[in-house]
């Protein structure tokens, strides 16, 4: 005799999950740009890929983007949303689609909007390009910083 467990509460995580991801690719501001990412075949994959980590008073933001035109890259903050954009340049644009065996290197227009951890002063924010990395650190708005609390004794 066979058991059949159902497991409610996994499959709840699993949808929970997919509707995050939904969300997230779709918010009203980037709808524009979600058909014309150009990674089409890997709809779940972002791009540029980044790294987020933090300190107590900063936000670094790794994203990987080689092989961009640095001038063609756009940044923004609001808050705590981060806006990438840019232009990636096809190598051989004479080169018609038929043509291909294998095209793995996407090209064109990408926009990335990211919720950050905190809330960053946007005049203070630094960007570099550097080997394929753009490298962004966003310091943290006063307000989103933590605040040592003197616990008083009576």
């Amino acid at each position: 005799m066979t058991h059949i467990f159902w497991e409610p509460f996994q499959q709840l995580q699993a949808i929970r999950n997919e509707m995050e991801r939904v969300f997230e690719q779709y918010t009203p501001s980037s709808r524009a740009y979600a058909r014309s990412a150009f990674l089409p075949s890997l709809g779940a994959r972002r791009y540029p890929l980044v790294n987020i980590r933090e300190d107590q008073d900063k936000i670094y933001v790794e994203a990987l983007a080689p092989g961009l035109n640095p001038g063609s890259i756009e940044a923004s903050v609001l808050r705590d949303q981060l806006r990438l954009s840019g232009e990636k340049a096809a190598i051989n644009p004479d080169v018609k689609a038929e043509a291909w065996h294998r095209n793995e290197r996407g090209a064109g227009r990408f926009v990335r909007e990211i919720s950050l951890p905190a809330e960053v002063d946007g005049d203070k924010v630094t960007a570099a390009y550097k080997n394929g990395l753009l490298l962004l650190t966003l310091p943290k708005h006063e307000a989103a910083k933590p605040r040592q609390i003197s616990v008083q004794v009576s």
